[in-house]
């Protein structure tokens, strides 16, 4: 019977090379001799020399007076230089100046004809990819840049030469976050970053899952591609065809050889296309991976980012769409480009300016950004400013007006109640139909008059709007004024994509109980915990809201509930929270109720009293204490501007304010990912409330969901379908597919029983279920330990939910439910706080995200976190015997000394690799013959002993007398034995001689060179490379007879110099 192969090389690594070479245009996969030549046996050298030498030859004519010259041979070793000139800036700033470098060119000075100048020089044909080089190079030798030690990326991708792509290869039951923790590791500077310093993409793949990012992205934003161009019979026919005979011979002719038949069987009997296929497909066809690298990448602040899938196929769609056919004015076409909010829509717009840049088919064009809020102007603007997009803000009607006539500025900022200053000016008109408007939010004030004066001005222009909100049924028919619909990206597809968030959603309805009769019920629970004298102070300050009117109450009761429910779950934690309040007098009133309390850090964002622009609501009476809270805010910033980014700073930056209680502004717009909560006391409608409730959708390291706490009614029991919310009518249905986008908090409480049984039963195993020991006898096993991790951390996060839910906490009928999850959260915490100090496993509480820490903190008693305790060092006699003895059997002695020694080994193990290897063999071996009952509990004890005092106390019996007195000694004869103990010395004689005295000698080789830092120091790495290379031909070859082969003695070398580092630097 045959079966299928399961592992890395046959179904990702192999089924990957072979999808490169049957593209069109395909990559050729280089061999290693190829390779080694290309390189010039230098494995830190990451350009293919020759190939980039003819590219840059092939691709480069100097025309003069109508000839054709070619650039020098100097010349293109200068261009060759420069992309790996050593600079002393960090490896973003190098690529930054590196991509610059491959879009721009070069310009190099040249004498022809008498006539010198400098002459534009371009490493990359960008508009005919076919006119490129284009090498696939698998299992790279890559030399780290601090030492000799070799890092090997699974696929290199070379363009003339030049890395753009490295691609991490996994097997089917690896986890993917390995592969892009590989390959973010390999950019840190004491690794391979020299490697990247030109790459535009990295992927990681297995055959089930795919991602891509580049250079510099945290691996939780590395993300999936949807392709909407190609169909999988498209993939299937490539991944299915044959290669010819050269493609062949040089897949399986380093290392793959045995793979060949069942590689090719399979694809002869039609292999299934994977997700793997897809995106390697998607990206890495060469004119897809060039498009990507010249018009879909860009750098934020120093932040490289490239585009989703969802941005890449909007910004393809305008292009085409504006190429196309023109209406009967001459005027392109443009369109509407809905693409939910948190999914990048202001670095879409400036890709698109980008791309509007690069098309040679559109000649001097310019970009108009508009939208209907100053601050929004400012944001877009600063966004583009950041992503190196030079843009003139325009102050006022009549500078807008100057830009347009005079200035013929390039990008041009404006809010769009300009645009009717502007007219005022003049009649002007602007016919030009290389005019881009593109219009942020457009589907507010843009779509009716304003976008008619707009027109006055601009009347041949090309309108793009943009917007994160569905239309409203009413904005469709006027959206076909901006040529409608060109591209959606739902809130649902988002959320799948994990582009945003989901958001989980509770109403409460504080305020129904805030009457005399039922205050003190209220009351009594929302001081639950606080000492008597703590009780009467809060009473006393409520009492001094609730007594004025019963508005006032309502505003009272909400600012306790928040605040106990902040406190209780997310005070302490990094995340903040949102507060969007009814007006400016309910602002300032909340704000006052939360400074009095002075349990959480509050703080209000609003515009100024008189202004109209913001969208606060201009029609609101100014109250004295508005007037006067204004007053103060201005006298302690300096201004408004200061105030609205002082405050704004810290809530993303800082640990205060940990709550903005806002009006409508930053309810749009604002993107700040710590920001978790948003607590709702307004109604909110349509687009409104759509943005609000985004803005705690941003996604976040340890940040699952975002949470929305309605005290205002706006979405109502959440029992129907969204399409069908009052609030949100005025949408068309099938707009809001929002099933995964807002979830009812009911429904994740539902799931925790489920959970709870989940956790109970990963212990079915266990037989004697009151025993602890047993329990943690069976979490030896380490994939056991990690899935009682993440049960134990769902059921947690879950129960977390179900007690800030005030309908499920305050339930009485829940109590005996609450009382079980509580005691059994408690007990299974400390039962892995006990296998994690039984184990010694790395301490890393910080996996359990802050607000899990926070509920255990808050719910469970003191005793039942208890903290792990640090790793103990095995050469601290006292300490670590204290240890021991605190374990009380000894299987759980063994194992702790095992787990520590072990640990042990694995930091010293490259002081004394063999040693060290040895002993962890032993232990392994122990530890294996106890689980197999071969061994009792206290035989296994005695054994895990005496390889934790050989590693405390090393007698080094087996090694040559004369160097046992030296430990560095030691270890270098180790080295040297276990490379050359199976060779005969002089004669046919014994060589562990000399070995001992080539050991002895190596060791005074690096004491007598050694200077400080020499471990960081190539040059002085190289003196003693060259000594001890000159001892191994003088002595070991010529004066011992025994003959090694170059490549051996560098082995031997690095080997010896690696311990030498580990050990005497």
């Amino acid at each position: 019977m045959s079966r299928f192969r399961d592992g890395e090389v046959h179904n990702s690594q192999l089924s990957a090379l072979h999808l490169l070479q049957t593209m069109n245009p395909s990559w050729t996969l280089l061999t290693k001799a190829e390779l080694d030549r290309e390189r010039r046996g230098r494995p830190g050298n990451v350009l293919l020399e020759d190939i980039l030498f003819a590219q840059l030859a092939k691709l480069n004519r100097i025309e003069q007076d109508g000839r054709f010259h070619p650039f020098s041979e100097a010349n293109v070793r200068t261009a060759i230089e420069q992309l790996r000139k050593p600079e002393p800036t960090g490896l973003m700033t190098l690529n930054e100046k590196t991509t610059d470098l491959l879009q721009l060119g070069t310009s190099l000075d040249q004498t022809i004809e008498g006539v010198t100048r400098g002459r534009s020089l371009r490493y990359i044909d960008w508009d005919t990819p076919a006119n490129n080089a284009f090498h696939a190079v698998t299992e790279l030798d890559v030399e780290k840049a601090v030492n000799h030690e070799m890092r090997r990326p699974d696929i290199v991708l070379f363009v003339n030469g030049i890395p753009l792509a490295v691609i991490e290869c996994k097997a089917p039951d690896v986890d993917l976050a390995e592969g892009i923790g590989q390959i973010v590791t390999y950019q840190r500077a004491d690794e391979i970053p020299h490697l990247f310093r030109s790459v535009q993409l990295v992927v990681a793949a297995k055959p089930s899952q795919a991602k891509y990012a580049t250079v510099g992205t945290a691996a939780k934003f590395w993300s999936v591609w949807k392709e909407k161009e190609f169909d999988d019979a498209a993939v299937a026919r490539l991944a299915n065809a044959p290669l010819d005979a050269a493609q062949t011979r040089r897949t399986f002719c380093d290392g793959f050889a045995e793979e060949q038949a069942p590689f090719e069987a399979r694809r002869d009997a039609g292999r299934t296309v994977t997700e793997q296929d897809r995106l390697i497909h998607a990206l890495c066809r060469p004119d897809r991976l060039l498009d990507l690298a010249r018009r879909f990448t860009l750098f934020d602040l120093g932040i490289k980012k490239i585009a989703r899938y969802q941005q890449f196929f909007a910004v393809r769609k305008i292009i085409d769409r504006v190429k196309g056919e023109r209406d009967q004015h001459g005027a392109r076409r443009g369109g509407v480009v809905w693409h939910t909010q948190g999914s990048g829509k202001s670095l879409t717009m400036v890709m698109l300016a980008k791309a509007l840049g690069l098309d040679r088919a559109i000649a001097n064009r310019r970009v108009v950004l508009v939208t209907d809020r100053i601050d929004l102007d400012t944001q877009l603007r600063d966004t583009f400013d950041a992503c190196g997009a030079d843009v003139i803000q325009a102050k006022t009607g009549s500078h807008l007006l100057d830009l347009i006539v005079r200035d013929k500025a390039a990008i041009i900022s404006t809010v769009i109640n300009k645009f009717e200053a502007a007219i005022a000016k003049g009649d002007f008109k602007d016919e030009s139909t290389e005019v881009f408007l593109l219009v942020d939010e457009s589907h507010r004030g843009q779509y009716g008059e304003m976008h008619t004066r707009m027109k006055r001005v601009f009347p041949r222009a090309c309108y793009i709007g943009f917007t994160g909100t569905p239309l409203m049924k009413a904005e469709k028919s006027t959206a076909t004024r901006f040529g409608g619909i060109i591209d959606a990206y739902t809130i649902d597809q988002a959320v799948e994509d994990k582009a945003v968030l989901p958001l989980i959603y509770e109403g409460r309805q504080v305020a129904q109980e805030v009457n005399r009769a039922g205050i003190d019920t209220w009351f009594d629970r929302v001081t639950r915990g606080l000492s008597d004298q703590q009780r009467v102070d809060l009473k006393r300050k409520l009492a001094r809201y609730s007594e004025i009117a019963q508005g006032d109450q309502t505003i009272s009761a909400i600012a306790y509930d928040i605040a106990e429910h902040f406190t209780q779950f997310w005070k302490g934690t990094r995340w903040k929270a949102q507060f969007a309040v009814r007006s400016r007098a309910a602002a300032v009133k909340y704000y006052e109720i939360f400074k009095e309390m002075g349990t959480i850090s509050a703080e209000v964002i609003m515009s100024a009293p008189n202004d109209r622009s913001t969208g606060d609501d201009p029609a609101e009476e100014v109250t004295e204490p508005v007037v006067r809270f204004w007053k103060a805010m201005m006298s302690k910033y300096g201004g408004e501007e200061q105030y609205n980014r002082q405050i704004t700073e810290g809530f993303k930056k800082r640990e205060e304010p940990e709550l903005l209680i806002v009006i409508s502004k930053l309810l749009t717009g604002f993107d700040a990912p710590v920001d978790t909560v948003l607590y709702i006391d307004k109604p909110l409608t349509g687009h409104n409330l759509l943005q609000a409730i985004a803005r705690v959708n941003r996604v976040e390291e340890d940040k699952e969901y975002g949470y929305i706490v309605d005290y205002a009614g706006v979405l109502g029991e959440l029992d129907t379908a969204m399409r069908s919310y009052s609030a949100l009518a005025e949408f068309e249905p099938d707009d809001l597919d929002v099933g995964h986008a807002i979830i009812d908090v009911q429904a994740q409480i539902a799931k925790l029983p489920q959970a709870h049984a989940n956790l109970i039963n990963h212990f079915k195993g266990v037989a004697k279920v009151r025993d602890e020991e047993a329990y943690e006898v069976f979490l030896a096993d380490e994939a056991l330990r990690k899935e009682f991790y993440a049960l134990l951390a769902e059921f947690a996060r879950l129960l977390a939910t179900a007690l800030a839910t005030s309908n499920w906490a305050n339930d009485p009928k829940n109590e005996p439910q609450s009382r079980l999850y509580k005691d059994d959260l408690r007990r299974y915490q400390k039962l892995r706080t006990a296998v994690r100090n039984r184990y010694r496993e790395a301490i890393d509480f910080e996996q359990y995200e802050a607000r899990i820490r926070k509920l255990l903190d808050t719910h469970i008693s003191a005793d039942a976190v208890e903290v792990v305790t640090q790793p103990v060092n095995i050469f601290d006699t006292a300490a670590f015997d204290q240890a021991v003895a605190e374990q009380t059997t000894p299987a759980s002695k063994a194992d702790l000394i095992a787990s520590q020694t072990k640990r042990t080994i694995t930091e010293r193990m490259e002081e004394d690799p063999v040693f060290f290897k040895k002993i962890s063999d032993l232990i392994a071996e122990a530890i294996a013959e106890h689980r197999a009952k071969r061994l009792s509990d206290n035989e296994f004890l005695a054994r895990i002993r005496e390889a934790a005092e050989q590693v405390r106390r090393p007698k080094h019996d087996d090694v040559p007398a004369e160097v046992r007195a030296d430990e560095h000694a030691v270890a270098v004869f180790n080295s040297l034995d276990n490379a050359m103990g199976g060779i005969a010395g002089p004669q046919g004689g014994n060589i562990r001689p000399v070995l001992a005295a080539a050991a002895l000698q190596l060791v005074s080789i690096v004491k007598t060179l050694k200077v400080v830092n020499w471990n960081e120091n190539v040059d002085v790495q190289n003196a003693m490379r060259n000594r001890m290379d000159d001892y191994f031909f003088d002595v070991i070859r010529d004066q011992n007879g025994i003959e090694l082969a170059p490549d051996q003695i560098d082995a031997i070398v690095d080997s010896v110099l690696k311990v030498a580092r580990a050990r005497m630097a």
